[in-house]
Parts: structure tokens; sequence; C-alpha cells
């Protein structure tokens, strides 16, 4: 079938409805491995792994479908706008990007045999970094969804908040292992499980970027500390 401009534009449209899909689902394995590490519960860690299974298929589905969308553009001439362009291959990296935050929660899944069988008792600080790791990927796709330049910002202002979370939730454990308070295992379960936490902020901070590029044309890379804009080389789009 020829590809029209208004069949192209359908297309991403689906692929785009596609994404935010897929972000939700990413969002509910991460939600219910959280909840499997709270309650110590071993079966519902294994039930949150288990989703990793439909965003797996979904994940090669949606690439599937993009290179196809390319691929007929191509072969029939069809004019593609420099901004539907950058759209698709914008849903192509964050799919990846979902797909590598979905591993994260099935590492979190896999923990919490470990948190069971070391009858692990979480510092609440822990629940407030996971708690605002489920928020910072709910707004990540969300920025992308709507386009939304200033909602993408915040997300990429958070990274600092969860390194800060990570080095506090290192001091208390550090703490309490010397006090006899907590097993040196137990402490590295709890230091893993923040530094999964950190890996999803850093590929929410990508989604951002993505989605930062997509609403405003801009692009961000962190350096010296902080979030700065660069320049985009002529005809380019964001590595």
């Amino acid at each position: 079938m020829p590809v029209t401009p208004e069949g192209f534009a359908a297309r991403i449209a689906d692929l785009k409805a596609d994404l935010a899909g897929q972000g939700r689902r990413v969002q509910s394995l991460l939600e219910a491995s959280f909840d499997a590490a709270f309650s110590r519960d071993a079966a519902a860690g294994k039930r949150a792994i288990d989703l990793d299974d439909e965003i797996d298929r979904v994940d090669v589905e949606i690439e599937r479908r993009a290179v196809s969308l390319l691929t007929d553009a191509t072969a029939q001439g069809a004019a593609i706008a420099p901004d539907q362009l950058r759209l698709v291959l914008t849903i192509v990296k964050v799919n990846n990007e979902l797909e590598r935050i979905a591993d994260s929660g099935v590492s979190i899944g896999e923990l919490v045999g470990e948190f069971a069988r070391l009858n692990v008792v979480m510092p609440d600080t822990i629940r407030v970094m996971t708690n605002s790791i489920v928020g910072i990927l709910r707004d990540s796709c969300t920025s992308l969804d709507r386009a939304d330049g200033h909602l993408a910002k915040v997300v990429l202002a958070s990274e600092d908040a969860v390194e800060m979370f990570k080095r506090a939730i290192l001091r208390d454990c550090q703490s309490q292992v010397s006090a006899g308070k907590l097993s040196v295992d137990a402490a590295f379960a709890i230091q893993e499980l923040s530094t999964q936490c950190e890996i999803i902020s850093g590929h929410c901070s990508n989604i951002a970027e993505q989605a930062l590029y997509v609403a405003t044309g801009k692009i961000v890379r962190h350096m010296h500390g902080r979030w700065e804009e660069v320049p985009l080389p002529s005809g380019g789009s964001p590595g």
C-alpha cells in the first residue's frame, strides 16, 4: 500500500500510542517488584518478573513496525517531514530505554528471595526512593506522550535527588552494620536495590532528553554537574 502523508502520520500515531502502553506495562512491573521487595514475598517477585515476557514481545514489535514504516517510506520515495522522522527515531530510542528499565525491574524481582531469606526490614529512605522512581518513570513517559518540555526538565532535575537518596541509604547501611543492627549480606541487598533505582533514573533521564528534543527542538547534556543545552549539528538528532 502506498505511503501517503496521512497514512504515515497515522502509523506514527499508532506507534506513539503503543509506546505509551509499553510505558504503563513497565511501570506496572516496577511497582510489582517494589511491592514484592517490601513484603519479602518471593512468589510476588516471580509474578513481577513474569510481566517482562509481554514487555519483551511488545519491544520487538514496536522496533519491527518502526523499521517497516521507514523501509516502506524509503522504498516508495515518500517525503518524510523532519519532525516526523525525528519522532520515529525517538520512539525507537525510548522503546529501548523502557526495555532496559524493565530489566532493572526484573533484577529487583530477583532480589526478593534474598530479602525474604535475610528477613530484611527496609529503611524508610528506600520506600521514599522507590516511590520517587515510579513517579519519575511516569513523568518521563508523560513528558514524551504530551510533548511537555517543562515536565521533561523536572525529570532531569530529579536525577540529583536520586543520587542523594542512594548516598543516604549507603551511609545508613554502613552505620547499622557497624552497630551490629544489620548484616553485611542484608546491607549488600539493600545497596543493590538502590543501585537499580539509580540505573532506572538514568534511563528516565534519557527518555526526558528525547522528550525535550521532540517538544522544543533542543538537546541537553549533563555537564559540569548540571544540565546544559548544547548545539545540534545541522540535520542531526540527539544521540
